[in-house]
């Protein structure tokens, strides 16, 4: 897609100078970018026309008529056109390079590519400012695939009944011709691929009116001579040897072929500006003329250039400015013969191609009405239908394995938190193992032999922490009488046992014995079917036959007894959800967020982990046994006690922040981020995750796919269509991060589906309706 780039001047003079205000944007699209500025004032500048002008015209009048016929003898005459040009282009870029005006041409430079094809409308009523030779401006010539147009700043839509012709429609007036020859345009005309042509040579003034009046034009084309007067104000045309017309006196026959689809009018013939102006009165939406009397010579070879650059597939301006550009073969005969041709546009219409002259639609106003309505009609029923199947694809389950790895996405972008200041991690790593094997303490199974345990609470309860969660097995009797009295005494340790599970032929493991049945916890983690745990187990009902009969949950029995001092107690809500204090845990369903139909049995919520890094400060079991210790560190905190080793029998678990052996997070670990979770709930106010209900996701759904519907109705090109849809997708990505860094799980997949689907569709409608309205 190109650029649009709309350089409007405002009220102004040259003796006072002029405000302008530069626009930029894509085509088709509002301007994306505005910037004023100010154009000095200049009186001599028309000055420096005026004499380029007079030398030019005199060349003209000795050498209009034929060129093959020119003499030798008018160097000095081309030479002071040449002179006279060369310092109207010098002080007309000074005046560009002004302090005032560097604004403008920054932000031009800034915003627009070199590569893009750039079509440049400078919007002004000043006669004067539209003679300047715009296209010698040094910052336009930086981009060869930009041409300039000149426009009046008052403008209107004509919404025009097109006809869908096969052949572009092509209107030849041939006026006076005396002493230039028009019968190379005609022969050029007739050569035009895809086109009827129909001549009017020398025609009577009723004629020309019937003709405009009773066909649908596409190009509209003069050749003959033309003048303008009154300061460039009107233009004249001459039929034949004895009628001519104003722009005025075709008033109504013009304004019809404009309403029934007229899209250019080339006049290859002299001094046109005034032509122009009347033109764009009658809101025309593109013209071409000649701003100076055109050598025949030079008329021709335009027309030959522009016909086989704008029919053989070139934009308008682009055929515009290659043929004008190619006129400078010439110049060493006809001087400032690029100079000549100039392009003036209404600026409510989009330059037509030569395919599109023939493939037109209709585009009057009921019909274009009727055609948004049609189409939103589709676009809404569309997106109903695609989110219809990408809910019932989801409902299915097809789609949970791809949303929770997005979820696991998710949660490894959040940003870090702090650690959690009420915890202490004592951890057991395979040194902490190797050092009580050399000590002869034995391990009995387990990595933490019954001596250091003993130490290990001894020095513990000195510092007189809140709760002790000792999260390794112990099914077996101890033998050491001091830990036995320890264990039974401690009132602040909770120990742990597994339930068992008979779908899964799991038997449990038994809580150490010595530890009351109030102390007592169940380890079980809920892992999906992928094996990571993003579920939080909180309590559950055992099995009447379990080795655990704790019905809470290890983190939860922890979490209960540090905030017992608070007066917060643990207790059930009428619809069966843990509640502590205020803070309720809602219970998951078997259909909650991505997951659908899932075993949801017991108090389920899922696992906000507190951050990928550091849950809580950590220290090893051998430096915690032989060192001094901060009585502050341990003072009213949850101490956890567990195993981090990874040579024996090594306790982890995979989780969002790496599936992997090497990445998994020791058991431990994911009890702290448990423990966490609850405490930062109900005393700090983290939010616990959540989803929306269903129909609120449904919605969400939608809305998405009718975004999709609206990127695919800008009718973009396709590298410019999947920018699009990649930047709203990432959109999408940040809303729904956004949103679960506040608590909200949010379906990402569903509606990057829904979006992409919806462009997919729309794309494939307008393209087979485009085949078949060019097939028509």
């Amino acid at each position: 897609m190109g650029k649009l780039v709309v350089l409007k001047f405002g009220e102004g003079s040259f003796e006072q100078g002029f405000a302008v205000t530069l626009q930029i944007g894509e085509e088709h699209e509002r301007p994306t970018t505005e910037i004023a500025g100010k154009l000095p004032a200049f009186p001599e500048m028309p000055l420096y026309y005026s004499h380029w002008q007079s030398s030019y015209r005199q060349i003209g009048n000795r050498y209009r008529l034929y060129a093959d016929q020119m003499q030798v003898t008018n160097v000095s005459m081309i030479q002071d056109c040449e002179n006279t040009s060369h310092i109207l282009r010098a002080r007309f870029n000074t005046w560009l390079r002004s302090d005032e005006f560097r604004p403008l041409r920054e932000k031009w430079l800034e915003r627009l590519s070199s590569t893009e094809e750039i079509r440049v409308i400078l919007q002004t009523e000043n006669s004067q400012l539209q003679m300047l030779p715009w296209h010698l401006w040094d910052l336009l010539e930086r981009y060869p695939k930009a041409e300039i147009a000149l426009s009046s700043p008052s403008y209107d839509r004509i919404h025009k009944s097109r006809i869908l012709n096969p052949l572009v429609n092509i209107l030849a007036i041939v006026g006076n011709s005396q002493g230039i020859d028009t019968q190379a345009d005609q022969a050029l005309l007739q050569q035009c691929s895809n086109a009827e042509v129909s001549f009017l040579v020398e025609p009577k003034r009723q004629e020309l009116t019937e003709h405009l009046w009773e066909k649908n034009w596409d190009i509209l084309f003069f050749a003959g001579h033309s003048s303008s007067q009154g300061n460039g104000e009107c233009g004249r045309i001459y039929l034949n040897k004895t009628d001519s017309l104003t722009i005025g006196e075709l008033k109504y026959a013009l304004k019809k072929a404009i309403g029934n689809g007229l899209q250019l009018a080339i006049f290859n013939s002299c001094d046109g500006l005034g032509l122009a102006r009347e033109l764009a009165d009658l809101q025309i939406p593109q013209i071409i003329v000649m701003r100076e009397p055109v050598p025949d010579q030079v008329a021709k070879e335009f027309l030959k250039y522009f016909l086989q650059g704008f029919a053989g597939g070139e934009s308008l301006y682009q055929a515009v400015r290659q043929a004008r550009e190619r006129l400078q073969g010439l110049e060493d005969r006809f001087p400032c013969a690029t100079w000549l041709p100039v392009i003036c546009q209404n600026p409510a219409q989009i330059p037509p191609t030569w395919d599109e002259l023939r493939c037109a639609k209709s585009e009057d106003i009921p019909n274009l009405a009727l055609s948004k309505g049609r189409r939103f009609q589709i676009t809404l029923f569309s997106s109903l239908a695609i989110t219809a199947l990408v809910c019932g694809v989801r409902w299915l389950g097809l789609l949970e394995s791809p949303e929770i790895q997005a979820f696991d996405l998710m949660m490894r972008s959040r940003p870090a938190e702090r650690i959690d200041s009420r915890l202490l991690i004592i951890t057991i790593d395979d040194d902490d193992l190797a050092t009580q094997r050399q000590n002869n303490e034995s391990l009995m199974g387990t990595s933490l032999s019954e001596k250091s345990l003993n130490k290990l609470l001894a020095k513990l309860n000195q510092y007189q922490p809140r709760a002790i969660g000792l999260d390794i097995y112990r099914d077996f009797k101890a033998t050491d009488k001091n830990l036995i009295t320890r264990l039974q005494q401690t009132q602040n340790l909770i120990g742990i046992c597994k339930g068992s599970d008979r779908t899964a032929n799991i038997k449990g493991i038994k809580a150490p014995p010595e530890i009351p049945t109030g102390n007592l916890g169940f380890s079980d983690f809920i892992h999906d079917r992928d094996g990571v745990i993003r579920r939080h187990l909180l309590f559950m009902n055992q099995e009447t036959t379990s080795f655990c009969s704790a019905p809470y949950a290890f983190s939860v029995q922890l979490a209960s007894l540090y905030l017992r001092p608070l007066g917060i107690q643990t207790k059930f809500t009428p619809e069966g959800n843990l509640q502590l204090g205020k803070t309720i845990f809602p219970n998951l369903k078997s259909r909650t967020g991505g997951y659908q139909n899932i075993d949801a049995n017991g108090g389920q919520i899922l696992l906000n982990y507190h951050s990928p890094k550091q849950i809580a400060e950590q220290v090893k079991l051998t430096q915690f046994l032989s060192s001094p210790i901060n009585a502050s560190a341990i003072k009213d905190r949850i101490v956890l006690i567990g195993v981090v080793a990874k040579g024996d029998s090594p306790d982890t678990w995979p989780t969002p922040y790496g599936a992997p052996l090497d990445e998994q997070m020791p058991g431990v670990l994911v009890q702290a981020h448990m423990v966490s979770q609850i405490l930062s709930a109900v005393q700090d106010g983290r939010p616990l995750l959540r989803v929306w209900s269903l129909w609120l996701e449904v919605v969400w759904i939608w809305g998405w796919s009718l975004v999709g519907g609206v990127l695919a109705w800008r009718k973009l090109s396709l590298p410019w269509l999947a920018l699009a849809v990649s930047i709203t997708s990432s959109i999408l990505y940040v809303v729904c991060l956004s949103l679960l860094i506040s608590g909200a799980w949010v379906p990402f997949v569903p509606s990057a589906l829904s979006l992409v689907a919806m462009v997919g569709l729309m794309s494939i409608y307008d393209s087979k309706t485009t085949i078949k309205n060019s097939n028509t």
